[in-house]
């Protein structure tokens, strides 16, 4: 079961998109396709760290 903060959390979510379940839904896999892609960015950066002759500082953004 989830906790009392997860609950509010989720309830502002779908109060955010008007009621609308659906919407909730795709807003949230939304920022979880967006942080999946700044993770795999991380890993990359990550990876090359310690690597002779590469620049291994980017930006993420």
């Amino acid at each position: 079961m989830a906790s009392r903060r997860t609950e509010v959390a989720i309830e502002k979510i779908i109060a955010a998109c008007d009621g609308n379940m659906r919407g909730a839904l795709e807003a949230l896999m939304l920022v979880n396709e967006h942080l999946e892609s700044e993770l795999h960015r991380i890993y990359a950066v990550m990876s090359r760290i310690g690597q002779p002759d590469e620049e291994c500082f980017e930006t993420l953004h």
